[in-house]
Protein backbone atom coordinates (compact mmCIF):
# COMPACT_ATOMS: atom_id res chain seq x y z
CA UNK A 1 0.00 0.00 0.00
CA UNK A 2 1.60 2.91 -1.28
CA UNK A 3 1.23 6.12 1.92
CA UNK A 4 0.24 9.33 0.51
CA UNK A 5 0.76 11.52 3.43
CA UNK A 6 2.58 14.71 4.99
CA UNK A 7 2.93 16.83 1.74
CA UNK A 8 0.86 19.69 1.64
CA UNK A 9 -0.67 19.92 -2.10
CA UNK A 10 -2.07 23.52 -1.58
CA UNK A 11 -0.51 27.22 -1.11
CA UNK A 12 0.32 27.84 2.10
CA UNK A 13 0.16 31.71 3.16
CA UNK A 14 1.37 31.54 6.69
CA UNK A 15 1.95 34.04 8.78
CA UNK A 16 4.34 33.20 11.76
CA UNK A 17 3.44 34.74 15.18
CA UNK A 18 2.07 33.29 18.82
CA UNK A 19 -1.63 31.90 19.04
CA UNK A 20 -3.70 33.96 21.10
CA UNK A 21 -4.70 32.70 24.38
CA UNK A 22 -7.80 30.36 23.11
CA UNK A 23 -9.56 27.51 25.43
CA UNK A 24 -9.68 25.80 22.60
CA UNK A 25 -5.72 24.37 22.22
CA UNK A 26 -6.31 22.92 25.53
CA UNK A 27 -9.19 21.12 24.17
CA UNK A 28 -7.27 20.12 21.28
CA UNK A 29 -4.41 18.72 23.41
CA UNK A 30 -6.94 16.81 25.79
CA UNK A 31 -8.64 14.87 23.09
CA UNK A 32 -5.47 14.21 20.88
CA UNK A 33 -3.81 12.34 23.63
CA UNK A 34 -6.06 9.77 23.47
CA UNK A 35 -6.01 9.02 19.64
CA UNK A 36 -2.16 9.11 19.56
CA UNK A 37 -2.42 6.87 22.41
CA UNK A 38 -4.60 4.69 19.95
CA UNK A 39 -2.16 4.93 17.41
CA UNK A 40 -4.90 6.76 15.09
CA UNK A 41 -2.56 9.64 14.91
CA UNK A 42 1.00 9.09 14.98
CA UNK A 43 4.33 8.31 12.21
CA UNK A 44 5.52 6.01 10.24
CA UNK A 45 8.87 5.13 11.19
CA UNK A 46 9.98 3.96 8.51
CA UNK A 47 9.75 7.08 6.50
CA UNK A 48 9.77 9.37 8.84
CA UNK A 49 6.26 11.27 7.87
CA UNK A 50 3.75 11.79 10.63
CA UNK A 51 -0.29 11.36 10.10
CA UNK A 52 -3.82 12.65 11.17
CA UNK A 53 -4.71 15.73 12.62
CA UNK A 54 -7.36 17.08 14.69
CA UNK A 55 -9.11 20.62 14.76
CA UNK A 56 -11.90 22.46 16.24
CA UNK A 57 -14.01 25.81 15.13
CA UNK A 58 -13.78 28.94 16.72
CA UNK A 59 -17.12 30.07 17.92
CA UNK A 60 -19.49 30.81 15.24
CA UNK A 61 -16.94 31.49 12.72
CA UNK A 62 -15.44 29.78 9.46
CA UNK A 63 -12.11 29.80 11.53
CA UNK A 64 -10.50 26.91 13.01
CA UNK A 65 -7.53 26.01 14.51
CA UNK A 66 -5.71 22.81 13.36
CA UNK A 67 -2.36 20.64 14.31
CA UNK A 68 0.58 22.16 12.39
CA UNK A 69 1.95 20.07 9.61
CA UNK A 70 4.42 17.23 10.60
CA UNK A 71 3.47 16.93 14.02
CA UNK A 72 2.00 13.20 14.15
CA UNK A 73 5.45 12.13 15.61
CA UNK A 74 4.62 14.00 19.11
CA UNK A 75 2.61 12.37 21.93
CA UNK A 76 1.17 15.34 23.63
CA UNK A 77 0.74 18.75 22.08
CA UNK A 78 0.95 22.45 23.01
CA UNK A 79 0.00 25.52 22.02
CA UNK A 80 3.32 26.32 19.58
CA UNK A 81 2.19 23.35 17.57
CA UNK A 82 -1.28 24.68 16.04
CA UNK A 83 -2.17 27.25 13.93
CA UNK A 84 -5.43 29.33 12.98
CA UNK A 85 -7.06 29.22 9.55
CA UNK A 86 -8.46 31.81 8.56
CA UNK A 87 -9.23 31.69 4.69
CA UNK A 88 -9.68 28.48 2.33
CA UNK A 89 -9.86 29.45 -1.16
CA UNK A 90 -10.99 26.16 -2.91
CA UNK A 91 -10.82 27.95 -7.12
CA UNK A 92 -7.00 29.18 -6.08
CA UNK A 93 -6.53 26.12 -3.94
CA UNK A 94 -4.94 28.57 -1.46
CA UNK A 95 -5.22 28.30 2.43
CA UNK A 96 -4.30 31.32 4.68
CA UNK A 97 -3.20 30.64 8.25
CA UNK A 98 -1.70 32.28 11.13
CA UNK A 99 0.24 30.90 13.78
CA UNK A 100 3.65 29.35 15.31
CA UNK A 101 3.31 26.64 12.71
CA UNK A 102 2.24 26.04 9.66
CA UNK A 103 -1.34 24.32 9.14
CA UNK A 104 -1.48 20.90 8.36
CA UNK A 105 -1.84 19.10 5.14
CA UNK A 106 -5.44 18.44 5.33
CA UNK A 107 -6.56 21.88 6.11
CA UNK A 108 -8.21 21.88 2.83
CA UNK A 109 -10.74 19.06 3.80
CA UNK A 110 -11.13 20.40 7.20
CA UNK A 111 -11.79 24.00 5.78
CA UNK A 112 -14.28 22.44 3.32
CA UNK A 113 -16.30 20.55 6.22
CA UNK A 114 -16.56 23.50 8.47
CA UNK A 115 -17.83 25.33 5.44
CA UNK A 116 -20.50 22.52 4.47
CA UNK A 117 -22.23 22.84 8.27
CA UNK A 118 -22.11 25.21 10.34
CA UNK A 119 -23.23 22.86 12.66
CA UNK A 120 -20.04 21.06 12.30
CA UNK A 121 -17.72 21.93 15.14
CA UNK A 122 -14.67 19.47 14.93
CA UNK A 123 -12.99 17.62 12.58
CA UNK A 124 -11.03 14.56 13.11
CA UNK A 125 -8.61 12.56 10.60
CA UNK A 126 -6.99 9.91 11.59
CA UNK A 127 -4.91 6.22 9.96
CA UNK A 128 -6.28 2.85 10.31
CA UNK A 129 -5.40 0.25 8.02
CA UNK A 130 -7.60 -2.19 9.58
CA UNK A 131 -10.55 0.09 9.75
CA UNK A 132 -10.02 1.35 6.63
CA UNK A 133 -10.23 -1.91 4.53
CA UNK A 134 -13.22 -2.64 6.78
CA UNK A 135 -15.47 0.29 5.88
CA UNK A 136 -14.16 1.54 2.94
CA UNK A 137 -17.46 1.06 0.63
CA UNK A 138 -19.55 0.10 3.44
CA UNK A 139 -19.83 3.54 5.05
CA UNK A 140 -19.81 7.07 3.23
CA UNK A 141 -16.77 7.41 0.86
CA UNK A 142 -14.64 9.42 -1.10
CA UNK A 143 -14.05 8.91 -4.34
CA UNK A 144 -11.08 6.40 -5.13
CA UNK A 145 -9.80 9.21 -7.80
CA UNK A 146 -9.68 12.25 -5.31
CA UNK A 147 -6.20 13.04 -3.39
CA UNK A 148 -6.21 14.05 0.16
CA UNK A 149 -5.86 18.10 0.74
CA UNK A 150 -6.83 19.02 -2.73
CA UNK A 151 -9.64 21.33 -3.93
CA UNK A 152 -11.50 17.96 -5.43
CA UNK A 153 -11.44 16.37 -1.92
CA UNK A 154 -13.03 19.51 -0.75
CA UNK A 155 -15.96 19.21 -3.05
CA UNK A 156 -15.89 15.67 -2.98
CA UNK A 157 -16.83 15.48 0.84
CA UNK A 158 -19.57 18.31 -0.06
CA UNK A 159 -21.20 15.45 -2.18
CA UNK A 160 -21.11 12.81 0.10
CA UNK A 161 -22.50 14.88 2.59
CA UNK A 162 -25.57 15.55 0.37
CA UNK A 163 -26.18 12.31 -0.86
CA UNK A 164 -24.82 9.67 2.18
CA UNK A 165 -26.00 9.35 5.65
CA UNK A 166 -22.74 10.98 6.62
CA UNK A 167 -24.27 14.41 8.22
CA UNK A 168 -25.71 11.66 10.64
CA UNK A 169 -22.94 8.87 11.52
CA UNK A 170 -19.87 11.44 11.13
CA UNK A 171 -17.92 9.05 9.86
CA UNK A 172 -16.20 8.74 6.60
CA UNK A 173 -13.74 7.11 4.63
CA UNK A 174 -11.21 8.61 2.29
CA UNK A 175 -11.37 6.40 -0.71
CA UNK A 176 -8.04 7.81 -2.73
CA UNK A 177 -6.49 8.59 0.62
CA UNK A 178 -4.80 4.69 2.02
CA UNK A 179 -5.58 4.67 5.79
CA UNK A 180 -7.63 7.94 5.92
CA UNK A 181 -10.91 8.39 8.16
CA UNK A 182 -12.60 11.13 9.01
CA UNK A 183 -14.67 12.26 12.23
CA UNK A 184 -17.03 15.03 12.38
CA UNK A 185 -18.92 16.21 15.19
CA UNK A 186 -20.71 19.28 17.00
CA UNK A 187 -17.96 19.41 19.44
CA UNK A 188 -14.24 17.51 19.83
CA UNK A 189 -15.55 15.61 22.29
CA UNK A 190 -18.46 14.13 19.91
CA UNK A 191 -15.93 13.69 16.98
CA UNK A 192 -13.16 12.10 18.80
CA UNK A 193 -15.57 9.79 20.64
CA UNK A 194 -17.06 8.52 17.52
CA UNK A 195 -13.52 7.43 16.20
CA UNK A 196 -12.09 5.87 19.47
CA UNK A 197 -15.19 4.17 19.92
CA UNK A 198 -14.94 2.78 16.51
CA UNK A 199 -11.57 1.68 16.89
CA UNK A 200 -12.36 0.18 19.90
CA UNK A 201 -15.20 -1.91 18.35
CA UNK A 202 -12.07 -3.01 16.06
CA UNK A 203 -10.26 -4.79 18.63
CA UNK A 204 -10.57 -8.40 18.99
CA UNK A 205 -12.73 -9.56 22.43
CA UNK A 206 -12.02 -12.22 24.80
Amino acid sequence: MTIDEGYTKFVCDWTECALPDLAEIAELCRWRKPLFDAGLIGVYEDIGIGFGNISVRIGRSPDFLISGTQTGHLHELAAEHFALVTQADFDRNRVSCSGPIQASSESMTHAALYRIDESIGAVVHVHSEQLWRRLKGSIPTTSEDVAYGTPEMAREFARIYRVSDFSSSGIAVMGGHAEGIVSIGSSLAVAATRILELQNSNRPKG
